[in-house]
């Protein structure tokens, strides 16, 4: 049985797409054979990140993470976050001349310049040494790798996602869902300032606007919004239900890898309206059926309200979490045969 380290920074009690692709793709390498080990900041002192107190940032030693690797007899080792952790693995795997994977999960350029005063010429730098030194480094798009590759990532395998179609899929819709009156414009997911959540909010539509999720921006926004229904964050059964109530699912994101919670609104039976950026137009067709991208945003929401519910559902059943795990393990498989490169050293 082949054995999989996985280092994260990104872990339980968070909710994010990185932490939800990787307990997916865990999932289903269990029902492959797969043995997995995971390497996640709960194992070790951590303090919170600044500005964003949710994420926590590990404290711990690299001779820690270096035996805990060790003591897992790796067949392959793949690194999904940029930050402390992922950091450690990366320079045990030069030490030890291992070939390793990464992942491209966020952009963190953007996050971190958001955020931070740090011009966004060293963050590229940053991002280029880091995922340049490992054999794959893998993104969900196709959009994403040609963007990447323009800032001089050359080692690009796609990883794309899938959805859970038992957990989300069209329900039976009540007439004033959450004591609204209709059409429910929704979105899901961190309120974060990199979810550019007030293009959605500022917009002037017939109806409710719903925000599903938790984050460091809530409190400000539900004082700026006082119309908006914030829900706070759901789960599972509860989350899934939500979602299906919905008429158009709003994603004014324009920095995301990807969109999890599109794939999650398409199986829902729910039209998406979007910016036509990197997530959105590697998911959504251009036909207008299942959804509508456009660079203005109202415009999209109101051209969503006519699409077809079950169009949404046909195109969400096309995206399966077993052929992205596939494609994952091909990458990590992959990533060993080529040899580590740029040497540097991580003091721990």
């Amino acid at each position: 049985m082949p054995r999989i380290v996985i280092v994260t920074d990104a872990w339980r009690p968070q909710v994010n797409g990185v932490v939800r692709s990787i307990e997916n793709t865990n999932r289903e390498l269990a029902r492959m054979g797969v043995e997995v080990a995971m390497i996640t900041p709960d194992a070790y002192p951590s303090i919170p990140m600044p500005t964003y107190p949710e994420i926590r940032l590990s404290m711990a030693r690299y001779g820690r993470v270096a035996r805990a690797i060790e003591s897992y007899a790796p067949d392959y080792v793949h690194i999904a976050t940029e930050g402390p952790l992922g950091l450690m693995a990366r320079h045990w795997c030069l030490q030890h001349s291992m070939g390793f994977s990464t992942t491209y999960h966020t952009r963190f350029p953007e996050y971190v310049a958001a955020r931070i005063p740090v011009p966004m010429s060293w963050l590229y730098a940053y991002v280029r040494w880091f995922h340049n030194g490992g054999g794959v480094c893998m993104v969900a798009t196709e959009s994403l790798r040609q963007e990447l590759e323009g800032h001089g990532l050359d080692n690009l395998r796609l990883w794309s996602r899938g959805i859970d179609l038992d957990i989300f899929h069209p329900r039976p819709r009540t007439e004033r869902p959450f004591g609204l009156p209709r059409p429910i414009f929704m979105t899901v997911g961190r309120v974060a300032v990199e979810k550019n959540l007030p293009t959605f909010l500022d917009l002037d539509l017939l109806g409710s606007k719903v925000v599903v999720g938790d984050g460091p921006e809530r409190e400000n926004l539900q004082k700026r919004y006082p119309d908006v229904t914030f829900t706070g964050a759901r789960f599972g059964e509860e989350l899934a239900a939500s979602y299906a109530e919905a008429d158009v699912f709003v994603f004014p994101s324009r920095t995301d890898t990807f969109g999890n919670t599109i794939l999650e609104a398409l199986a829902s039976g729910v039209p998406v309206a979007a910016f036509p950026v990197t997530g959105p137009v590697d998911i959504i067709p251009g036909d207008g059926k299942a959804g509508i991208l456009n660079d203005d945003l109202h415009l999209a929401c109101e051209a969503a309200l006519a699409c077809s519910r079950d169009d949404a559902r046909a195109l969400a059943e096309t995206f399966s979490w077993e052929r992205a795990t596939r494609q994952f393990l091909d990458n990590v498989e992959a990533a060993k045969v080529r040899p580590p490169r740029h040497r540097a050293a991580v003091t721990g």
